[in-house]
Protein backbone atom coordinates (compact mmCIF):
# COMPACT_ATOMS: atom_id res chain seq x y z
CA UNK A 1 0.00 0.00 0.00
CA UNK A 2 1.40 3.34 -0.84
CA UNK A 3 0.51 6.24 1.80
CA UNK A 4 0.93 10.15 0.16
CA UNK A 5 -0.29 12.97 2.16
CA UNK A 6 -0.05 16.94 0.55
CA UNK A 7 0.41 19.25 2.52
CA UNK A 8 -2.57 21.41 3.76
CA UNK A 9 -3.82 23.43 6.32
CA UNK A 10 -4.53 20.75 9.13
CA UNK A 11 -0.93 19.05 8.46
CA UNK A 12 1.98 21.35 6.72
CA UNK A 13 4.15 18.29 5.77
CA UNK A 14 3.50 15.28 3.34
CA UNK A 15 5.30 12.47 2.42
CA UNK A 16 4.79 9.86 0.53
CA UNK A 17 5.67 6.26 1.99
CA UNK A 18 5.26 2.22 0.93
CA UNK A 19 4.31 -0.88 3.66
CA UNK A 20 3.21 -4.01 3.37
CA UNK A 21 0.12 -4.32 4.62
CA UNK A 22 -0.58 -7.77 6.88
CA UNK A 23 -4.29 -7.01 7.40
CA UNK A 24 -7.48 -5.53 5.83
CA UNK A 25 -8.23 -1.61 6.97
CA UNK A 26 -10.64 -1.30 9.51
CA UNK A 27 -12.42 2.01 10.59
CA UNK A 28 -11.14 3.59 13.68
CA UNK A 29 -12.66 6.31 15.91
CA UNK A 30 -9.93 6.81 18.70
CA UNK A 31 -6.03 6.28 19.51
CA UNK A 32 -3.79 6.78 22.57
CA UNK A 33 -1.74 9.58 21.60
CA UNK A 34 1.74 9.58 23.39
CA UNK A 35 2.52 13.31 21.91
CA UNK A 36 1.50 15.93 24.59
CA UNK A 37 1.16 13.03 27.43
CA UNK A 38 3.97 10.72 28.47
CA UNK A 39 1.76 7.97 30.42
CA UNK A 40 -0.93 8.81 26.86
CA UNK A 41 -4.29 10.01 26.42
CA UNK A 42 -7.30 8.85 24.16
CA UNK A 43 -8.11 10.92 21.42
CA UNK A 44 -10.86 11.25 18.62
CA UNK A 45 -9.50 10.59 14.94
CA UNK A 46 -11.27 11.50 11.66
CA UNK A 47 -9.29 11.88 8.34
CA UNK A 48 -9.00 15.37 6.55
CA UNK A 49 -10.61 16.11 3.51
CA UNK A 50 -10.70 20.00 1.95
CA UNK A 51 -13.92 18.26 0.48
CA UNK A 52 -16.49 21.21 1.38
CA UNK A 53 -19.08 18.21 1.49
CA UNK A 54 -17.68 15.80 3.79
CA UNK A 55 -14.43 17.09 5.35
CA UNK A 56 -14.01 14.73 8.10
CA UNK A 57 -14.03 11.62 6.59
CA UNK A 58 -13.49 8.18 8.56
CA UNK A 59 -9.86 7.44 9.81
CA UNK A 60 -8.73 4.05 8.79
CA UNK A 61 -6.18 1.26 10.95
CA UNK A 62 -4.66 -1.07 9.02
CA UNK A 63 -1.91 -3.90 10.29
CA UNK A 64 1.58 -3.57 8.27
CA UNK A 65 5.13 -4.25 7.96
CA UNK A 66 7.45 -1.16 9.58
CA UNK A 67 10.59 -1.74 8.85
CA UNK A 68 11.64 -0.07 11.95
CA UNK A 69 9.21 -1.99 14.43
CA UNK A 70 8.34 -4.95 12.95
CA UNK A 71 4.95 -5.47 12.88
CA UNK A 72 2.67 -2.17 13.26
CA UNK A 73 -0.99 -0.31 13.21
CA UNK A 74 -0.69 2.20 10.60
CA UNK A 75 -3.51 4.93 11.21
CA UNK A 76 -4.64 6.96 8.21
CA UNK A 77 -6.61 9.37 6.61
CA UNK A 78 -6.91 11.17 3.50
CA UNK A 79 -4.47 12.44 1.51
CA UNK A 80 -4.99 15.92 4.05
CA UNK A 81 -3.83 13.27 7.29
CA UNK A 82 -5.48 12.62 9.87
CA UNK A 83 -6.92 14.92 12.80
CA UNK A 84 -6.56 14.20 16.43
CA UNK A 85 -8.29 15.66 19.29
CA UNK A 86 -8.34 14.62 23.10
CA UNK A 87 -11.59 12.71 24.28
CA UNK A 88 -12.28 15.16 26.66
CA UNK A 89 -12.40 18.21 24.23
CA UNK A 90 -16.16 18.22 23.15
CA UNK A 91 -16.04 20.76 19.97
CA UNK A 92 -17.11 20.21 17.00
CA UNK A 93 -14.04 19.73 14.58
CA UNK A 94 -12.18 23.01 13.43
CA UNK A 95 -9.07 23.72 11.88
CA UNK A 96 -8.83 26.74 13.80
CA UNK A 97 -8.86 25.29 17.14
CA UNK A 98 -5.95 24.98 19.44
CA UNK A 99 -7.06 21.41 20.95
CA UNK A 100 -6.69 19.67 17.95
CA UNK A 101 -3.79 18.93 15.68
CA UNK A 102 -3.32 17.54 12.05
CA UNK A 103 -0.58 14.27 11.65
CA UNK A 104 0.42 12.99 8.41
CA UNK A 105 -0.28 9.45 9.93
CA UNK A 106 0.15 7.33 12.95
CA UNK A 107 2.11 4.19 13.84
CA UNK A 108 1.17 2.26 17.05
CA UNK A 109 2.38 -0.83 18.28
CA UNK A 110 -0.21 -1.88 20.46
CA UNK A 111 -3.79 -2.58 19.24
CA UNK A 112 -4.67 -1.36 22.78
CA UNK A 113 -3.68 1.67 22.06
CA UNK A 114 -6.71 2.09 19.53
CA UNK A 115 -10.50 1.63 19.51
CA UNK A 116 -12.22 0.97 16.27
CA UNK A 117 -15.71 2.16 15.16
CA UNK A 118 -18.54 -0.11 16.45
CA UNK A 119 -16.39 -1.36 19.41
Amino acid sequence: MFLEVESSENCELSLFLRFKEVGPPKPVVQVKSYERDRKGEWCDVVAYSDDPERPWPTAMAQPVEDSGAGLAILIFGSVGGIRLKPVSCEEDWNLESRDQWGETHLLLADTRDLRYRGD
